[in-house]
């Protein structure tokens, strides 16, 4: 009986998987050669991680976050309207190469639009909003947007997405 057991178990276990059962092969003297190593496990992707990559590229493409956390209190306005005209440049050239970029509301700011939004929290209501929480229409005073692609690079083996940039050290 014990032997039918093992003729079913190491037929079905073949078929499906490929392989032998340990047990089964110990029993009638097969030594598996080398045991596989068990897979990698895929890396851990949270829904963090592609804001943060994004802030990366921003900060290594236009020097974003060192521009936030400085204290600009100090500086002319001209000289912070310099920094800021190179800083756009280089910040939306970063945005545009791996996100596109779509209105919500494809018409003229401060003309009438009308309000057809299927999915919810795509318009925001401004002003005299009724109790109902529901208008028709109403002076569109931003687009809004919404992301139509994003295409973020794969981050390489062992970066971690918590490292926005490196330090940098200069060595003279």
């Amino acid at each position: 009986m014990k032997r039918l057991s093992f003729a079913l178990r190491s037929f079905f276990s073949i078929l499906f998987g490929g392989k032998l059962p340990v047990d089964i092969a110990r029993a009638y003297g097969f030594v598996p050669s080398k045991v596989a190593p068990p897979p990698k496990a895929a890396p851990l992707v949270r829904a963090s991680d592609g804001a943060l990559q994004l802030l990366a590229i921003l900060q290594r493409d236009a020097r974003l976050i060192d521009f936030l956390m400085e204290d600009i209190s100090g500086f002319a306005d001209d000289q912070v309207g310099a920094a800021v005209r190179n800083l756009h440049e280089q910040a939306r050239e970063a945005l545009t190469r791996h996100v596109q970029l779509a209105p919500v509301i494809d018409g003229v700011e401060g003309t009438y639009a009308k309000i057809d939004a299927p999915e919810p929290n795509t318009v925001k209501l401004l002003g005299n909003v009724p109790a109902s929480g529901k208008a028709a229409g109403g002076t569109l005073r931003h687009k809004g947007w919404r992301a139509s692609r994003i295409d973020l690079p794969v981050l390489a083996g062992g970066q971690k997405a918590e490292l926005i940039a490196p330090a940098e050290i200069e060595i003279e």
